[in-house]
């Protein structure tokens, strides 16, 4: 019997993460029949290649979405909020890469890995989760089912191409400048700053995101309360930091956890995560091996390593997460997503 194929869009097919969707759906091989790209007027008219056919990307109106199958969304929040509604109206199932819908308690917020289970309650419209929880997640969903988990602080090293194009250019001009030893202008970081913009080139910015009224930043309560939805544990103790380094691509996080079982060793976490989906050790202090966003890039897995006990508490261990924040934290985890809607018989 002859494998079906799907109509695909993309929906903020030219900007970072779009560019990795697309290419994604041909590295995957996912059974697009025809693949449809959308964009905003800007960058409308531009052509993209896929397999072996370039395709005018078009303007995304609510008609774009007649006929469409599965439609991957990377375009902003406003973008989602308008047209995502639209597309399920037209019989499309949405994939969402924003924040607009994840803590919509009618909207799963899927990593296949952790609750690939979720996506069969969906009504039209699944959720991506934001880049740092879901190799977060990947990494602890493992160890929680092995040992039990009670909490969890995070603290990240995130690249700037997750804050798109424009952060990229800005940290290569930035660092061009500073070594040529001339002045360093900041426009772009950090992203939705109320007032100011700061250096990032040889710097360390602790700010990803608008500061909420209790202190902790947009992007640190989104790992905050992501974590606790993807994982059905509202009781689960989490809580991030999240910092902005002068690295183009790779996210890393040092995470700290607690489990529930006694007598449990780090040997133990390396040999539970040595067989998880998703998920690839590279643990040897000996030989100096563990994990760096430069190895990280291009690369679908979740790389975990420098994992230790904790030298005070019996049931606490210290990880470092690190992953393509444009591919397993964006793009992938979003074909990914569709895969298991096709492999569950989810897509009419």
């Amino acid at each position: 019997m002859e494998e079906r194929r799907f109509h695909v869009a993309v929906v903020g097919a030219t900007g970072a993460v779009g560019q990795q969707m697309v290419q994604t759906l041909e590295n995957r091989n996912f059974p697009v029949g025809k693949l449809t790209l959308l964009s905003s007027e800007r960058s409308a008219g531009k052509k993209m290649r896929f397999r072996d056919e370039e395709i005018e990307v078009q303007v995304a109106t609510p008609e774009s979405f007649s006929g469409v199958d599965i439609a991957l969304f990377s375009a902003g929040g406003s973008v989602s909020k308008a047209l995502a509604p639209e597309a399920v109206k037209r019989g499309a199932i949405v994939i969402d890469n924003t924040s607009a819908f994840r803590m919509d308690e009618n909207v799963p917020l899927v990593v296949p890995e952790v609750n690939e289970n979720d996506l069969t309650w969906h009504n039209g419209i699944i959720a991506n989760p934001n880049c740092s929880t879901i190799q977060m997640v990947v990494a602890l969903e493992p160890i929680r089912q092995a040992f039990g988990l009670k909490r969890v602080i995070v603290s990240t090293y995130q690249a700037v191409s997750g804050a798109g194009a424009q952060a990229i250019e800005e940290l290569k001009a930035q660092s061009k400048a500073v070594l040529n030893g001339e002045p360093v202008v900041p426009k772009i970081l950090p992203v939705k700053s109320d007032r100011k913009h700061y250096q990032i080139a040889f710097n360390a910015i602790p700010q990803i995101d608008k500061f909420q009224e209790n202190g902790f930043t947009f992007e640190e309560m989104k790992m905050i309360n992501e974590t606790k939805k993807i994982m059905h544990m509202p009781e689960l103790q989490v809580a991030a930091t999240c910092v902005r380094i002068p690295v183009v691509s790779g996210h890393s996080e040092s995470v700290y956890i607690e489990i529930e079982k006694d007598g449990v060793s780090a040997d133990d976490i390396k040999a539970v995560l040595k067989d998880a989906p998703g998920v690839i050790l590279q643990d040897d202090p000996s030989e100096q091996v563990y994990p760096m966003p430069v190895d990280c890039v291009g690369k679908y897995d979740v790389f975990v390593g420098r994992i230790r006990k904790d030298l005070d508490n019996d049931r606490s261990f210290h990880l470092w997460v690190v992953s393509d924040n444009l591919l397993k934290g964006a793009a992938w985890n979003s074909v990914q997503i569709a895969e298991s809607l096709i492999k569950l018989g989810l897509v009419k």
